[in-house]
Formats: C-alpha cells, structure tokens, sequence
C-alpha cells in the first residue's frame, strides 16, 4: 500500500530518533538497511520539508530537525509520497466526474482512515509503544530486546 520511498523516510527518522543524535548517512544506512544512493534521495526530500537537517562539524552529519513528539508519521509520509484521495473518477469516466462509484468512495474512506490514523500518530508514540521487537532493531540471540 506505502511505496519503497514511504518505508524509507520512516525508518530513517526512527533511526534519528532513537540514535539522538546527528548520524552520517553511512550510519544512517546501515542501522536502517537502505542502500545510501536511495536514502541520499529520501533524507534530500525529508530536508526540503524541514523534517532533517544537515549538521556540519565534529558530530555532525544528519539529525531530525523537528522533536519526536511534535513529528506525525502523515507529516514524513507526505514529505515522501504524499497520500493520495481519491477526489474524482480514477477512469476518466464523464458521467461520474466527482461524483464516486460505492468501490471508489469505499477506498476514499480507507485512505482517509489511514491518514487520520497517521495524522494522530507521532514519532515519540511509535518509539513508545511497548512491544516485544524495537524498531530496527536486532537483540542478540537468546535474550529479549528491553520495552
């Protein structure tokens, strides 16, 4: 449902987030398993939305330029590949116009489900959310990654 680029920009502000700190885009790379040609595109387009921001000097590299709890997921998925509606006939058809058949106005509520979920969603919630796996994550074998 979420393109390549979407899976992308958010793994790279978990990633952010969790590191607190500035990142090189090597490190950045690794920690997240995007190939750096890619995630060069994704942080540059995360950039332009003010998401990150670049960091020069000792400890410099890429941070997030917004706090955690003040980032949704819809602001980093709209940075990306913004959430498309489904605002009128996606055939063309004349005689529906924006006036949307039951299968397409179905799928406009889903998308807008979605949306709103993401909307309320922040970064620091994601971060938060007590789960057996951490985000990205590896817990060496035989013992439990901490909550």
């Amino acid at each position: 449902m979420f393109s390549r680029t979407v899976e992308y920009a958010l793994r790279a502000v978990v990633f952010l987030a969790q590191q607190g700190r500035a990142a090189t885009t090597a490190e950045i790379s690794l920690g997240t398993k995007v190939p750096a040609p890619y995630l060069a595109k994704v942080l540059q387009a995360l950039s332009a939305a003010g998401i990150v921001a670049a960091r020069r000097g000792v400890g410099g590299g890429i941070a997030l330029a917004v706090e955690p709890e003040d980032l949704s997921i819809l602001t980093v998925v709209n940075a990306v590949d913004p959430v498309q509606r489904i605002e009128s006939c996606p055939l063309g058809l004349a005689s529906h116009g924006v006036r949307l058949c039951a299968l397409h106005k179905k799928l406009d509520r889903a998308i807008e489900q979605v949306e709103s979920a993401f909307a309320d969603t922040t970064l620091a919630e994601i971060l938060a959310e007590p789960t057996e796996s951490i985000p990205l994550c590896e817990s060496p074998k035989g013992r439990r990654p901490r909550a």
